[in-house]
């Protein structure tokens, strides 16, 4: 299997994941049961889940009052773009791509 898909696949999987987290965590607080630590949805943005936690802040209408999350989610977004885009235009060739 080709590498580029293997990575495509794990970046869907981690923004399914941070979007079903983030409608797991709301769903929580509407029952007032046990939250998903806020550390663990940025954990799941950072490794990948970034856009699908933003996804789902909006979807869900949750965390959005939350300076943190409104700015922070968007940083890591950007931020792994950024990384991508160098990854793709670098001027050495990457030997796993």
């Amino acid at each position: 299997m080709n590498v580029v898909i293997l990575i495509a696949v794990y970046i869907i999987i981690m923004n399914l994941s941070g979007f079903f987290l983030m409608g797991m965590d709301k769903y929580k607080a509407k029952k007032h049961a046990f939250r998903i630590p806020e550390a663990t949805l940025f954990t799941v943005a950072i490794i990948g889940g970034s856009l699908g936690c933003i996804a789902g802040m909006y979807f869900f209408r949750h965390k959005t009052r939350h300076w943190y999350f409104v700015y922070g989610m968007p940083v890591i977004l950007l931020l792994q773009i950024a990384i991508l885009f160098f990854i793709y235009n670098a001027p050495f060739e990457i030997a796993f791509l």
